[in-house]
């Protein structure tokens, strides 16, 4: 219960800053969006149809036609989440005059934007739009679900260009690549981690000083090199980015010859991450 009650919220939250971003940034500047939304806005351009009603109709038709895709948890939220956004769109559309700077709105819009989906999505939720219909698509006939979503996204924007004009379009294109951002921060967070492979003779020796210096955990692989013919051990080690600079002066200390590789890491979750919550 305590679970649904934090998604509710969560939701709400989401379409409020989504709504409001649509409504206060990107219809008063004639800009566009990604997904069912964006496709209601360009309706409201081309016939002056309002965004929150055609919202409403396109994702009632998409979730009664993806109800057998979906998994029943996401089918429930959903239904929650694609009415309350359009009733938001709809109370508030045609209230706000133009800032005069389409860029900043489209900045601003794209940030608020993404905000709003990452804690949409981050309860397992959707706005009932092109997702579905990429769901479907993978279902029924194995297309990708990544490039179809894309792919269905990019027509929408794209079809703007008769509507709104290549310039407006150009501006959704920046609003959609900072609203990306912006969902990538709230369902994978600030505090992104480094994944690092140590490879020296001394590798333990490594491992040791991290385990103790850091208190984090790490990795010993028994390795062999494919140019020396030689054995060599590898340390494998997920830091903090704010520890790296840390990390480099331990293994320097131990082994100035080592042979070191540090690349993202999009999620960590147990091991030496859980040690705090346990």
């Amino acid at each position: 219960m305590k679970k649904l009650m934090r998604d509710l919220i969560m939701i709400v939250a989401g379409t409020l800053l989504y709504a409001l971003a649509l409504t206060f940034l990107s219809i008063p500047n004639d800009l566009a969006d990604g997904g069912l939304p964006g496709l209601s806005i360009i309706l409201y351009y081309a016939f002056g149809w309002s965004p929150g009603i055609v919202n409403f109709i396109l994702a009632s038709i998409i979730l009664l036609i993806g109800y057998w895709v979906l998994p029943r948890r996401t089918i429930f939220l959903t239904v929650i989440t694609a009415p309350l956004l359009s009733f938001l769109i709809y109370i508030t559309e045609q209230k706000i005059e133009s800032l005069g700077d389409p860029l900043v709105s489209a900045i601003f819009a794209g940030f608020f934007i993404g905000i709003g989906a990452g804690l949409i999505l981050r309860t397992g939720s959707s706005m009932g739009g092109t997702s579905v219909i990429a769901r479907m698509l993978h279902y029924n006939f194995g297309w990708d679900l990544t490039r179809t979503n894309f792919a269905l996204d990019a027509v929408i924007v794209l079809s703007g260009l008769f509507i709104i004009g290549p310039l407006n379009t150009m501006y959704t294109i920046v609003s959609l690549f900072v609203g990306k951002k912006a969902t990538d921060i709230i369902l994978e967070g600030l505090d992104t981690r480094k994944a690092v492979s140590v490879i020296s003779a001394y590798a333990p020796e490594i491992t040791d000083e991290v385990i103790q210096q850091t208190k984090t955990s790490a990795t010993v692989f028994e390795g062999y090199g494919g140019y020396m013919k030689e054995n060599a051990d590898m340390a494998y080690i997920i830091i903090n980015k704010y520890q790296i600079l840390k990390l480099k002066r331990i293994i320097n200390s131990v082994d100035d010859r080592a042979f070191v590789v540090v690349h993202d890491v999009r999620d960590v979750f147990g091991g030496s991450f859980s040690w705090a919550k346990k």
